[in-house]
């Protein structure tokens, strides 16, 4: 945090950045208060909820835009960097920081090189981060030619106009990032209510539902799925049921497990998506979830099967399409057991969009 002799607002050191199809302001932890409750306050001022529209704060009006990171060099052995990721709501006065997000992950590494937290090498930079969210480890790789930050290049990525420098993300370990166990049930398909459900947690807990037992399709637009209350109903009082089941508890005001109608494939893919996050249908899909999903294709009697077309091999691309396009998970098979997935890789891309201050009332910064 630097001073202001100007008036009476905090200018708090930020870059806005995009990461994957997320956004959202980057913070050093340094720059924040120590105490959670208090960091929590000046997040949400920052970001200008609670309001539909975050009109008086950085926020984008939609929970993809209304995304926070903090950074830190990392404290454990054989790690670079800790990150912290905090959900915020639009029109809630929430701060999230229990599950993953594998967009803002993407820009974790450009923004610790931005601010000189780590030395830039050459040609390319990789990083181990530690979401500290759930304890997940992963290994960033960033562009760096001639030992500078490179984020023009021919990476695409549905959901982002343009291209980009590639960012790729390998994925450690993260069966059960928030549940007890990938499977926290022990099966790979469970009956809920009269419903088949593969209850499952690959980076994200998620519940997946063939999207003719919820009675749509699975290729409706988003804002139609979004229009069906009777629909988003019989999701809710199934994840409400399914919580307990998952280690979860009462699930009733947090933003996990999400939500995800499947299909068979119709443009080219391994599986069609629909998911909802938990209670808005992602233009999209989340990253983890996106790993979580594939992970489900691959497990034999998963609600997928006879659904989702997936490729033989140990090493299988899986393409989960989405409402924007798809998004290709790299999937490695333990040999001895194809039932375990050892490894989970995938490219994005990040940029940062404004560097600056966000300003803080200084009645919120004192805890007043």
């Amino acid at each position: 945090m630097t001073t202001d002799h100007h008036s009476d607002l905090i200018p708090v050191p930020c870059i806005l950045m995009r990461g994957g199809t997320s956004r959202g302001p980057f913070f050093l932890e340094s720059d924040l208060p120590a105490d959670p409750a208090l960091r929590d306050r000046v997040l949400l001022a920052a970001m200008g909820s609670p309001d539909k529209r975050q009109i008086d704060g950085l926020g984008g009006a939609h929970p993809l835009t209304s995304k926070v990171g903090i950074v830190r060099r990392s404290k454990t052995a054989g790690v670079d960097l800790d990150f912290l990721f905090a959900q915020l709501q639009p029109d809630k006065d929430t701060v999230d920081t229990t599950p993953n997000c594998g967009n803002m992950l993407a820009a974790v590494l450009p923004f610790a090189l931005e601010r000189g937290l780590l030395p830039v090498q050459q040609g390319t930079t990789t990083a181990r981060v530690l979401t500290l969210n759930t304890g997940m480890q992963c290994d960033v790789t960033v562009q760096t030619p001639g030992g500078r930050l490179q984020y023009t290049g021919d990476a695409r990525i549905d959901g982002v106009p343009g291209t980009a420098a590639p960012i790729t993300i390998n994925f450690l370990d993260t069966a059960g990032s928030v549940c007890p166990s990938l499977l926290p049930t022990g099966h790979v398909l469970d009956r809920v209510d009269g419903i088949d459900v593969t209850l499952i947690d690959n980076g994200m807990p998620m519940v997946l539902v063939r999207a003719a037992d919820m009675g749509v399709t699975g290729y409706e637009g988003v804002a139609e799925l979004n229009g069906n209350a009777a629909l988003k109903a019989k999701l809710e009082a199934l994840r409400l049921a399914v919580g307990p089941l998952m280690g979860l508890g009462d699930v009733t005001t947090k933003s996990y497990p999400k939500m995800c109608l499947v299909a068979a494939p119709r443009d080219g893919g391994s599986v069609a998506t629909r998911c909802f996050i938990p209670h808005v249908c992602h233009e999209a899909i989340g990253v983890l979830a996106a790993v979580t999903v594939a992970t489900a294709c691959v497990l034999e009697g998963s609600v997928t099967q006879g659904i989702a077309s997936v490729p033989a091999g140990l090493v299988k691309t899986v393409s989960v399409e989405h409402p924007t396009g798809e998004f290709s998970v790299e999937l490695g098979l333990d040999k001895d057991n194809p039932q375990q997935v050892n490894r989970a890789a995938l490219l994005r891309t990040a940029r940062p969009i404004m560097r600056g201050e966000v300003l803080v009332s200084q009645e919120i910064w004192r805890g007043n």
